[in-house]
């Protein structure tokens, strides 16, 4: 398993060991440890211009992701091709810092929030495709928050 973290630029608050252990933690619960992980942490600049271009949405978001896995069409007989790569998590530094702020949390454990969620997306949950997988997803979270040792509040 490898996990690449690149950093638009250098954030002192974030320990990225601590982020590279406690994901790769997330990838083996999900039987994903043989796939490879690439995280990004940009500005709402960046980040706005991504979500423009690749869901044609205005403004910035807090966190992305980019999947690698590629479907065919069932009805044609499609594959699903399993990629070593697992996919792309791109996290607005902007956003973190402002909802850590929002939510009482440190940045470490708003980013570590918005990373489980990315790599959800990655392995196929979608919380705006119905209440249903909302529901199943936000529940993912917090277990998988949970086993990284995030105490919720709640």
């Amino acid at each position: 398993m490898e996990i690449q973290i690149s950093f638009q630029k250098p954030i002192p608050q974030l320990e990225e060991r601590k982020i590279k252990r406690k994901m790769e933690k997330v990838l083996k619960d999900l039987d994903c440890d043989d796939r490879e992980l690439s995280i990004l942490f940009t500005d709402d600049r960046e980040m706005s211009e991504l979500n423009s271009r690749y869901r044609a949405k205005e403004g910035t978001t807090n966190v992305l992701a980019f999947a690698m896995d590629e479907s065919g069409a069932a009805e044609d007989g499609g594959l699903t091709l399993r990629s070593a790569m697992l996919g792309d998590v791109v996290i607005s530094l902007d956003r973190a810092q402002q909802e850590s702020m929002e939510f009482g949390e440190t940045l470490q454990q708003r980013v570590e929030t918005l990373l489980v969620h990315g790599v959800l997306h990655l392995v196929g949950y979608d919380h705006e495709k119905n209440e249903e997988e909302a529901l199943l997803m936000e529940g993912m979270e917090k277990r998988l928050l949970a086993l990284i040792g995030f105490k919720n509040e709640e």
